[in-house]
């Protein structure tokens, strides 16, 4: 990068940070600490349930995603909006009016305390994991820049938000991630629109889009049902659904967001606001990697975008095969932006639109041979070597196409969706830990400055354990996919017991925690022998919860829940 771009993206870091440090001091109690004094307006709300969802992960791989796969990976998102609504009906007002600092308080009064334990150790473990893997996606960036080992910069990102939430706070987070969501929204603006300008003259918006519809990449809608493909309509509208009540509904990294608003109106209005927004915003950021696309049928792409792998394939004895596919590749790309540019003369004209659109795909598969061969000898020089690119193909595109000063502009977004989401995570683990934890079960009446200390103990403990995982997430493939798939393996039962706790009165503490234990096993049991996509897990997991707890209910003596205060 250049001076212009190093001082754009350390400015703007510097500016978020100093910022929620600012608008954070003096949270002296677990409530200002945990909670922000329940004090922030809908707007704010709406802001930081947004920036918490959308992680480094969201800007980094969403767009190579769609470069890879096309738009319908959006699909997942389906079952958001009426997610909102019901969690604004059920949910809401439950936790305003308990004064929970966490979800999970409200299943002791429900159930016991085991129940209680058990759906924060669930919550505990899905979430310290998958934050490990918003804090891999921005040492990317890092990684790429001064073409280092992820493993050093991963430890340096991790460390940097580590520090300024255990001083901040959740308003550090809040506050922060209100200006982080204004900048993110502006700087991938500009973005989709330099892909526009960077385009051929004679191809504008419109035609970039065509012919990527030609080449399958804007499969948006996909109304087939079928249990083992990840994104339709169904499978976003269902088990998106069941995946979103979760998230939204029971993962404290999203309820201590809107616990945060000063009524439950305010809170409701931010969630809705969300709702609206969520949707649009990841069309747009799925559609510039369609762009990205698009402008690599007229601009040689790399034969690989980690540019770290590639290095060392180069620097080693096998770079002299290497070298063979790379020009058999070069070529392969020449042969197909002949083709492109008869399919964009033929789209330009109405006539021949199929016969140049099979041409084109069938050099398309030829270059994907001569790429595909190259990478066999890749992994050949380093049996270890990740070959799935996708979560570099924008950052590629963003620091050897765009301007100077946008260039950092747009490296500062990601870096700062990590900050937010990342913080978001590691408050909501302290939170958890510190709650349901130790004040609940370890020491039940320490001084609220004690309390305060172990807050953000926890938050430095799970920081570390978040790191560790950050360090292993490069197996994971497309980061995008791993965080879902890991939130699949857990969200289901912990909704499961949820909508037990607030629509089966009659189902008690002992038969949903059997139940819930019995419902994970089968999840698992799902997920490794590959009976079902992994959106489907969450209704899988959800309704075996249920079923498994009426089940074992009717087989003891009935039982009253215990009332709720």
């Amino acid at each position: 990068m250049s001076w212009a771009d190093w001082a754009v993206l350390s400015a703007t870091i510097l500016l978020i940070v100093v910022y929620g440090i600012y608008k954070s001091r003096g949270a002296k109690n677990i409530d200002g600490y945990l909670l922000g004094d329940r004090s922030l307006p809908w707007y704010h709300v709406g802001l930081s349930v947004m920036a918490t969802q959308a992680s480094a992960i969201t800007f980094l791989s969403a767009p190579g995603l769609a470069y890879a796969d096309g738009m319908r990976f959006v699909q997942f998102y389906f079952g958001l909006p009426l997610a909102m609504i019901i969690l604004c009906i059920t949910f809401i007002p439950i936790y305003h009016k308990l004064k929970v600092y966490t979800a999970y308080e409200f299943l002791e009064q429900r159930f016991d305390l085991k129940t209680r334990a058990f759906t924060a150790f669930l919550f505990l473990i899905q979430r310290g994991l998958s934050t490990g893997i918003t804090i891999y996606a921005p040492s990317i960036i890092l990684s790429t820049i001064l073409n280092i080992d992820t493993t050093y910069t991963t430890l340096f990102i991790g460390s940097v938000v580590v520090i300024y939430t255990v001083y901040g706070g959740t308003k550090a987070v809040s506050y922060t991630q209100m200006l982080q969501m204004s900048i993110i929204f502006c700087g991938m603006f500009l973005a989709g629109f330099m892909v526009v300008k960077l385009m051929p003259a004679d191809v504008g918006f419109v035609k970039a889009l065509k012919i990527a519809g030609k080449m399958d990449r804007m499969n948006v809608i996909d109304w087939t049902f079928d249990l083992n493909n990840r994104y339709t309509v169904w499978t976003g509208i269902l088990g998106g659904l069941f995946l979103q009540l979760s998230y939204f509904g029971t993962d404290q990294s999203q309820v201590g967001r809107y616990l945060t608003g000063s009524t439950v109106a305010q809170s409701r209005m931010g969630l809705l606001m969300n709702a609206m927004l969520k949707i649009p915003m990841q069309f747009l950021i799925l559609l510039i990697g369609i762009l990205v696309f698009a402008f690599y049928q007229f601009q040689k792409p790399p034969i690989f975008f980690n540019n770290y792998e590639l290095n060392r394939v180069e620097n080693s004895s096998y770079n002299a095969d290497f070298q063979k596919h790379q020009k058999a590749f070069d070529q392969a790309f020449a042969d197909k932006k002949e083709k492109v540019l008869a399919l964009e003369e033929a789209l330009a004209k109405g006539q021949n639109i199929p016969q140049a659109t099979e041409a084109v795909k069938s050099a398309n598969a030829a270059l994907s041979d001569a790429r595909n061969s190259a990478l066999t000898v890749m992994k050949q020089n380093n049996p270890h070597a990740d070959l799935d690119d996708t979560n570099y193909v924008f950052l590629t595109f963003v620091t050897q196409h765009l301007p100077k000063g946008l260039v950092g502009l747009l490296i500062a977004i990601v870096c700062l969706a990590s900050m937010g989401s990342t913080a978001s995570a590691l408050n909501s683990l302290a939170s958890t830990t510190s709650v349901d934890i130790y004040k609940r079960l370890i020491h039940k009446s320490a001084t609220d400055l004690r309390y305060l200390n172990i807050s953000k103990l926890s938050t430095f403990f799970w920081g570390i354990i978040s790191i560790a995982m950050a360090l292993y997430a490069s197996k994971l493939g497309n980061l995008l996919e791993a965080v879902n798939i890991l939130g699949s393996l857990f969200y289901g039962t912990i909704l499961g017991i949820f909508l037990v706790a607030f629509y089966f009165k009659r189902v008690g503490g002992k038969a949903v925690f059997y139940g819930a234990i019995l419902s994970e096993v089968f999840v698992f049991i799902a997920f490794k022998y590959d009976w079902m996509a992994y959106l489907w897990l969450n209704l899988f997991g959800c309704v075996l919860v249920i079923v498994f707890g009426m089940l074992l209910q009717m087989l003891k003596k009935p039982q009253l829940p215990k009332p709720v205060n």
